[in-house]
């Protein structure tokens, strides 16, 4: 199952760094999406991780760097929601309904569902879906390889993802909730926990 990682809303200082160590340990694909929508602080970011690692970037705005640092892709949502002309490349959706996905999921590589649990990183933003739902979807192929839960995984149910049949999971909160961009100079805890959720994904 495929683990993505989604970067915390704002920039922070050691951002590059960890990020790096994270590909280091083997993210596949990391999902730059930041509330800041000036692509200066994009660049400057992108122009710190290796060369290696930017193919496995998919970026929520500013689709022009997508070419510009021979990114893997461009994820469509409600913000950024048209696809560049002659875009060439991946192209990934967010969608909050299994309606949505049933819809929208032919015509990209991946879909976002969520949220599939209670989030993490937004307070009162509750599950939509009971199990059953989801169990359903799954057997009737709404839910397949090509949908990525998000919203509230951590290690405790990361495996029920998997059992779920989606086709990998997308982490925020569950993973930068161990590192406090403002306090802490040691992101240890949280490579430690990028291996553990890696490990269960796999």
């Amino acid at each position: 199952m495929k683990l993505i990682v989604i970067t915390k809303p704002t920039y922070f200082v050691e951002e590059d760094q960890i990020l790096t160590a994270l590909f280091d340990e083997g993210l596949e694909i990391l999902h730059l999406r930041k509330t800041d929508p000036a692509p200066v602080y994009a660049e400057r970011l992108l122009t710190l991780i290796p060369e290696k690692y930017r193919k496995r970037i998919v970026v929520h705005g500013n689709f022009y760097l997508k070419d510009e640092y021979k990114l893997k892709g461009i994820h469509l949502n409600s913000h950024n929601a048209v696809i560049p002309n002659n875009y060439n490349g991946t192209i990934t959706t967010s969608c909050h309904s299994l309606e949505e996905v049933k819809e929208k999921k032919p015509h990209f590589e991946y879909v976002f569902l969520s949220p599939v649990f209670d989030s993490i990183s937004k307070e009162g933003y509750h599950a939509s879906f009971t199990p059953e739902q989801i169990r359903t979807a799954s057997k009737n192929n709404i839910i397949d390889k090509h949908v990525i839960a998000l919203g509230g995984i951590n290690e405790n149910n990361i495996l029920q993802v998997k059992d779920f049949g989606f086709g990998g999971c997308a982490i925020l909160g569950g993973l930068w909730n161990q590192f406090d961009s403002e306090h802490d100079y040691n992101y240890n805890n949280l490579i430690e926990q990028f291996k553990k959720l890696k490990h269960l994904a796999d």
